[in-house]
């Protein structure tokens, strides 16, 4: 990936879970770090990592082929189970997603106390990357997004499927412009189909935007699913 190295907020005590967020298209890993900012203020998630990845610009055909930070390529926002999908980037931009929770093992996180998420371009590839990696993960976490390469995924699934027992959190904006409300039910649904625990929320007259509710309600999923260890992690 030819992105610019993710930004970092380390962890403010004992670092024991890694939280990586992924953005949008065309954002940065700049513009999610206020929910870091937001979590320090109140002294949340202090033994947490967090790691905002960017993107690297690639032409976009749905923007006339103008190059921008993007996980990979969008043809339409047509029917997504029809649509063609950038099959080549997405599992270019999947294996670099495995490669960021690999350093985070390599450095000494076990696997289980790191989460992966992002929201839409971000959130889709954060279902995938999830799904499909090779040991169980803390999380997996997906704000106004849906599944990518459907038709695929149960081949992409580790025989084993460690993740198969991981609670996965989406939350959707009923009036979203950008990726319709329904996609995003119909990709949780897909989930549930493979065997997948997903919590779906949907937030009234929300756009394709983020929401004080939504926010709330992931810090009490990451709550869950990487509690502190306090004096647990010496």
């Amino acid at each position: 990936m030819a992105g610019k190295a993710p930004l970092v907020v380390p962890a403010l005590k004992r670092h024991t879970a890694t939280v990586i967020v992924a953005h949008g298209l065309g954002d940065s890993g700049a513009g999610w770090i206020f929910l870091a900012e937001n979590w320090r203020r109140r002294s949340k998630f202090e033994e947490v990592k967090f790691v905002f990845p960017n993107a690297p610009n690639i032409p976009i055909t749905l923007n006339m082929g103008m190059r921008m930070p993007g996980w990979y390529d969008i043809k339409s926002l047509s029917d997504l189970a029809s649509r063609e999908e950038d099959e080549t980037g997405i599992i270019r931009s999947r294996d670099y997603f495995h490669s960021l929770v690999d350093q985070e093992v390599a450095d000494g996180i076990p696997a289980n106390r790191v989460v992966v998420g992002g929201f839409s371009q971000g959130g889709a590839m954060s279902l995938i990357s999830g799904v499909t990696y090779k040991e169980k993960l803390g999380g997996i976490f997906g704000l106004s997004c849906y599944l990518l390469l459907q038709s695929k995924l149960k081949e992409m699934i580790p025989s084993e499927s460690p993740n198969q027992s991981t609670p996965i959190f989406m939350g959707h904006g009923d009036a979203d412009q950008v990726v319709a409300h329904k996609y995003g039910q119909l990709s949780a649904d897909e989930l549930k189909k493979h065997g997948y625990t997903v919590d779906f929320r949907t937030y009234a007259d929300l756009p394709h935007s983020a929401d004080p509710d939504e926010i709330d309600h992931l810090e009490g999923y990451l709550n869950q699913q990487i509690p502190a260890l306090g004096d647990k992690a010496s």
